[in-house]
């Protein structure tokens, strides 16, 4: 079997997702070869040509993917910050939003020994995950109310601790029900929350509305209805100078800093753009 240029079959696949109306269609299709090769992406340009099994092994994900099958269920991982975790049916893929999150939160762990992070509506787990990985002296509170959700959390948190990443402490329970985390009163250094934010009715892409669980998109009240518990949470959550840091509807850029600004232990609230320019989160500290 006569060997085949790597490259065109990336241009094929490109061609095929882009009528597919997929938003990144040369990203996808690299990320499909590199994980059919099982190489990093930046590898590919070193592995110029390839069998023809190959080919075919990435032309089938093609085709799924064209399905409008999210990729992190084809590779099976999704990343944030310097960590994967595993995803697929029943869980929320974690979004490269999140990044800038992650990293405003570990901004406000800087300088702080031993520090106690929660974060609710974990799903996967991933930002809880990356806050252990980033800070192997913190001590790392997770809780969902989802048991599907929680089964892959535990997977994850199981792989990172044998990876040697600091255990997370993982919890069922509801961000809605007041004593969530009632010992961690006035205690807590970090607050992060990617809650379900989008308001019902909103057109999604088929990647979330055939996939995601709707429970962890959709949410009452305009979509917020469940950051407003997150809200009431991290206020009673936070110690003196600790921080707050929830994601948000890109629609919400002028509701959601009005319900921290409404808390008067609450200081220093501010809107943050996602990568596209776009309201995505809000921050505070404790007073």
């Amino acid at each position: 079997m006569k060997r085949q240029p790597l490259r065109l079959a990336i241009l094929e696949a490109t061609r095929i997702l882009e009528q597919a109306g997929v938003a990144s269609p040369r990203a996808d299709a690299e990320l499909i070869a590199a994980h059919v090769l099982g190489v990093e992406r930046g590898r590919l340009p070193l592995v110029p040509l390839v069998d023809p099994p190959v080919v075919e092994a990435i032309g089938q994900l093609v085709t799924q993917r064209a399905k409008r099958v999210p990729l992190q269920h084809l590779t099976g991982w999704a990343a944030l910050g310097d960590i994967t975790v595993a995803v697929g049916p029943g869980v929320f893929v974690p979004r490269p939003e999140t990044e800038l999150l992650l990293e405003w939160g570990l901004k406000v762990l800087k300088g702080r020994e031993y520090p106690v992070v929660v974060d609710l509506c974990t799903g996967s787990g991933a930002l809880a995950l990356a806050v252990a990985h980033a800070r192997p002296d913190a001590v790392v509170y997770a809780v969902d109310n989802d048991s599907n959700a929680l089964a892959w959390a535990r997977h994850n948190a199981d792989t990172r601790a044998e990876a040697g990443d600091t255990p997370i402490r993982l919890y069922s329970g509801d961000v809605t029900d007041h004593t969530v985390f009632a010992e961690l009163d006035g205690l807590v250094d970090l607050v992060l929350c990617n809650p379900p934010y989008v308001p019902e009715g909103t057109p999604v892409p088929p990647e979330v509305a055939g996939y995601d669980p709707p429970q962890a998109v959709f949410a009452q009240g305009g979509g917020l209805d469940v950051i407003r518990h997150v809200v009431a949470a991290a206020a009673r959550l936070l110690r003196p100078g600790g921080g707050v840091a929830i994601e948000h509807d890109d629609s919400h850029g002028r509701a959601v800093p009005p319900l921290l600004q409404a808390r008067r232990v609450l200081t220093d609230v501010a809107d943050h753009p996602d990568l596209a320019g776009r309201p995505r989160f809000v921050t505070a500290r404790r007073a």
